[in-house]
């Protein structure tokens, strides 16, 4: 067989831990365990019954299934303007403020792509979406950590990033309401970040796909004076409104920094299917009563999984939002992955292990809240089965 050796940027990036333990979860299936997945934030519940009826609707369409702009259609745009305005008070050009994506994610590497050479420095949060090292990586910069703690509420310590050598680093990715750990910044760190970037000339990338889950109050960085003049912003639809397979994001910011996104973007990939972009604009559109709806839902969940991690032994926040629940792990087990790995192999369920998210994660865990009620139920009670009636808190494992 051939051998082609890979590109010098692949050498610093590995399998995604997610294709792989999904990979490891379906080989134990496979062989017969019944194995509970609480790991992965996968909507399992559907978008608006209207959003589902208008891709059928516009699908049926026949001039509807051509080549799309790269910039999106515009009642699609329009839609994403109105969002901004109606649940972040931000306002926002609808012809040159915001570029529709086919997934934030993708967005992450769009911008990395369009903005970072080699020799460049970006900082990325520690714990954090792994993505964002990846994206740098890929892009030819050094991905440089500034570390989050449970002590600072999980925000950055601006002042300390301030005494350090800034003079390569070129953007700073950030994420609030924050992914692993649920929390949400105040308004007035914003307006510090902000300051603090045109102090240093330094691009801010908040990413913001989690503002309406579990959060009565979803806020944008975009709200801060100032904010547009050195950030951008990614959102998405895929938990908001469940359409993680949709692959619908979006970008916002300046004229300059959107236009200079597209050059790149255009050349990667081409316009989303029309009928989609138009179910998107049905999604945006959703009532304060869906979002309430959903987020009933999700509650009722999250006390299911207080529970299961109150089981464990497992320390948490209970003013966490989003779509997880973060816990720091029983100082008998040595960190995170120890006890996922207990819990997979005994009692075949299956929960994150925060060090996969950087090293700050090593002393704990992470659950999704994208399952039923009932496999929230069936998980604490293998649990409970499993776990010896006479150990003492703090003295041994769980399990």
């Amino acid at each position: 067989m051939l051998q082609i050796k890979t590109a010098k940027r692949l050498d610093s990036i590995q399998e995604y831990y997610f294709s792989q333990k999904l990979r490891e979860i379906a080989q134990l299936r496979a062989a017969g365990k019944d194995v509970l997945n609480l790991g992965i934030g996968s909507p399992d519940l559907p978008p608006s019954q209207e959003t589902i009826e208008e891709l059928s609707k516009y699908s049926n369409i026949g001039s509807n299934h051509g080549y799309q702009s790269y910039q999106g259609i515009p009642d699609l745009r329009q839609a994403f303007a109105e969002w901004y305005k109606t649940w972040f008070d931000v306002n926002l050009d609808a012809n040159n403020e915001i570029l529709p994506l086919i997934g934030s994610k993708e967005g992450i590497v769009h911008i990395c792509m369009t903005y970072l050479d080699e020799g460049d420095v970006a900082l990325v949060p520690n714990p954090g979406y792994p993505t964002y090292r990846a994206a740098v990586t890929l892009a030819g910069a050094q991905p440089i950590d500034y570390e989050l703690t449970e002590t600072n509420n999980w925000l950055p310590d601006l002042n300390a990033l301030a005494k350090q050598d800034l003079s390569q680093v070129k953007m700073i990715w950030v994420n609030y309401p924050h992914m692993p750990t649920g929390t949400q910044a105040p308004k007035s760190f914003f307006s510090e970040l902000v300051a603090f970037a045109k102090q240093h000339h330094i691009l801010i990338c908040n990413d913001n796909p989690y503002a309406f889950i579990l959060n009565d109050q979803p806020t944008s960085l975009l709200a801060a004076e100032g904010a547009k003049d050195v950030a951008l912003e990614l959102n998405s639809l895929s938990k908001s409104h469940n359409m993680a397979g949709w692959r619908v994001g979006m970008l916002a910011g300046t004229k300059d920094f959107i236009q200079d996104v597209i050059r790149f973007k255009s050349n990667m990939d081409s316009g989303m299917f029309k009928p989609l972009q138009l179910a998107a604009v049905k999604a945006l559109q959703s009532s304060s009563n869906w979002y309430k709806s959903l987020n009933a839902i999700y509650r009722e969940r999250r006390e299911k999984v207080f529970e299961l991690l109150d089981l464990l032994e497992c320390t948490y926040s209970t003013e966490q939002v989003g779509l997880f629940v973060w816990a720091k792990v029983p100082n008998y087990y040595k960190n995170g992955y120890e006890l996922s790995n207990e819990i997979l192999y005994k009692v075949n369920v299956f929960i994150t292990p925060g060090g996969i998210f950087g090293s700050q994660g090593d002393g704990y865990v992470r659950v999704s809240l994208c399952s039923e009620s009932e496999v929230f139920k069936e998980a604490i009670r293998r649990i409970e089965t499993a776990k010896p009636q006479n150990v003492k808190s703090k003295t041994a494992k769980v399990l």
